[in-house]
């Protein structure tokens, strides 16, 4: 993209850089002790909270390993608009599925945040909480009623800080306040920017039954259309770390990492750090973490727990890696079984999405800037300048969600996915341009529909005994039926969408796909274009108290193990219809409370 390039030219004219505050250390041996109160693996959503809200407490020493290095003054974990660019290698695991037979056989790439803030960095900025019945069967199938969505409002609130977007403009009719928290630490806001297809969408709400305004979907009842809310601090991103803001200081990162939380002598964050193990000391328990910076390995202890935040793909290799998991899967690669524990790696769910575009009489569409670099170049010296512009909002800035209706044939012989009655069986995002390498000429507008409630479990392997070596991700798409048949009939819903009145002077011709195109025809599209949500829970699942399966308690304590607990959204049992930023925060608030109980913090 123009962008791109043009941003790296004035980052080196512009940029006020810094690596990162002296607080924040890129070698071990800047590390003043080998042992401290609390390790946490991983700088990711719940990994920031839980350092946080630990470190709260000046008699706590807490230290943050994370594998990647710092986000400060990278652009592309900076300008809202340069998430729909795929991270750069730097900031990014560079994963990609297993071969999945679901999507004729294709791998997947499954982009994951490699840097301080973890995917929080680099995702879609997208904040939703989902609707009350996921959490409500969170609390359910755990067996603990704090999981529940009443019990989490305090989180979320806590978490929450909604601002003004970045031009300011009244904001009335396009959100509640009553649902949302002012006073947390992640910024949350509403689109700074109009977008040609803003009236259009909003129009078609009233036109057409199925898809009807919904005021606010992170109020717990989230079906039907309406304006997105994003990670998003004056035009700039709001992640879980801390970067460098830009020239104009109009505000500074406002995260759970910023200056003043990580100035806090007992907090340390090392980077580059990437853990490789927990280890087991001669008690049996689990304190002690083993990690390698560069060519060098190290072993740290944790007094009292070390807590796993490293996400739902790294959280599980590490587990293996460590010797806990299924134990003959384990003695077959060479590894030394600790404890067995099979359900580790396993339950993996994630969202499977694919995109449509249409022709459509506009400018001002993402094409515009694609092909003119002039353009491109203006546009960031705006966001650099003001923090104002297109720049700043990313994918979408509506967004819906939506159901099949009840009485259809598709749950003829299956049973309803979805959380309850109230809840999503499908997405839908529209985009101000062509989703992916657009045409050579015209301009675009995009509809992407995701399937939100899968039937389908995949799991995350180990091929080998190296723990350097990327994990086994097998995301098992439409292993389950039914959630193809979801998908189609998402497709099939998107395509009404685009035919309602609002879109007659706007909308040309389709570009990818007729709506008059067979079942079979719409399947195969979806299994050749379908790609992940990026959303994937469920490797580390908590389950009852006392259960024979699932990896965690509800308390988020490894099972039967002594000192080790995960505070990520690997917990989660069912991936909610949502994306799941917002689920990680709050699971990472709730979890530092579980924290503090245990050790009366």
């Amino acid at each position: 993209m123009p962008w791109s390039t043009t941003a790296l030219t004035l980052t080196s004219l512009f940029l006020a850089s810094s690596l990162c505050r002296a607080e924040i250390l890129q070698d071990a041996a800047g590390l003043m002790a080998t042992e401290f109160d609390f390790i946490v693996v991983g700088g990711g959503a719940a990994g920031a909270v839980v350092a946080n809200r630990l470190s709260e407490n000046s008699n706590i020493t807490v230290l943050i390993l994370e594998a990647g290095g710092s986000n400060a003054g990278v652009l592309n974990t900076i300008v809202p608009f340069f998430a729909l660019q795929t991270p750069g290698p730097a900031q990014n695991w560079n994963y990609t599925t297993t071969p999945q037979a679901g999507l004729n056989g294709r791998s997947v790439g499954y982009p994951r945040g490699f840097v301080l803030g973890g995917s929080t960095s680099v995702n879609g900025l997208l904040y939703t909480r989902g609707s009350r019945e996921d959490f409500d069967r969170f609390a359910q199938v755990t067996g603990d009623a704090g999981w529940s969505w009443d019990q989490l409002i305090p989180y979320m609130r806590k978490n929450e800080r909604f601002t003004l977007p970045s031009d300011n403009h009244n904001i009335t009719g396009e959100f509640d306040p009553a649902v949302h928290g002012f006073d947390g630490v992640n910024s949350v806001t509403l689109p700074g920017f109009p977008s040609p297809p803003d009236a259009h969408v909003i129009q078609a709400t009233t036109e057409l039954e199925e898809f009807k305004f919904n005021l606010d979907m992170n109020s717990g009842s989230q079906l039907g259309i309406g304006w997105v809310q994003a990670t998003i601090d004056n035009g700039s991103r709001s992640s879980a770390g801390v970067y460098t803001i830009l020239v104009v200081p109009r505000s500074a990162a406002t995260s759970y990492l910023n200056s003043e939380v990580t100035s806090r002598p007992n907090l340390h964050v090392l980077l580059n750090a990437r853990v490789t193990r927990v280890l087991q000391d001669a008690q049996g328990e689990f304190r002690s973490v083993e990690f390698v910076q560069g060519e060098t390995s190290m072993n740290l202890t944790a007094t009292k727990e070390v807590i796993l935040s490293a996400g739902s793909i790294g959280t599980p290799s590490v587990l293996l890696h460590s010797g806990i998991g299924d134990a003959s899967a384990l003695s077959k690669l060479g590894i030394t079984p600790l404890h067995d524990l099979p359900s580790v790696g396993q339950n993996f769910s994630d969202h499977v999405s694919v995109s449509l575009s249409w022709l459509v009489n506009s400018t001002g569409t993402w094409e515009d800037a694609e092909r003119n670099a002039t353009l491109a170049a203006e546009q960031f010296a705006q966001w650099n300048s003001t923090r104002m512009g297109p720049l700043t909002d990313a994918l979408t800035n509506q967004i819906g969600w939506l159901r099949v209706p009840d009485d259809s044939p598709i749950f003829t012989d299956s049973v309803d996915p979805a959380a309850g009655p109230n809840t999503a069986h499908f997405e839908l995002l529209v985009s101000n341009g062509f989703l992916g390498p657009a045409p050579a000429t015209g301009n675009y507008v995009s509809i992407t529909a995701a399937m939100v409630c899968p039937s389908s479990r995949g799991s995350v392997t180990l091929n080998s005994s190296d723990p350097l070596a990327p994990p086994l991700i097998d995301a098992n798409s439409f292993d389950a039926e039914l959630d193809l048949l979801i998908l189609r009939e998402a497709v099939r819903s998107v395509f009404r969408f685009a035919a309602a009145p609002a879109w007659s002077d706007y909308i040309i011709s389709p570009v990818t796909l007729n709506a008059t195109v067979s079942d079979a025809d719409l399947e195969e599209f979806i299994r050749d274009n379908g790609s992940m949500g990026l959303h994937g829970v469920g490797t580390a699942s908590s389950s009852p108290k006392g259960a024979a399966y699932g990896v965690v308690d509800p308390d988020l304590r490894v099972k039967n193990l002594t000192g080790l607990r995960v505070i990520d959204a690997s917990v989660m049992p069912f991936v909610p219809a949502a994306h799941t930023q917002a689920s990680a925060y709050f699971i990472g608030e709730r979890g530092a409370d579980l924290v503090k109980e245990a050790w009366n913090l």
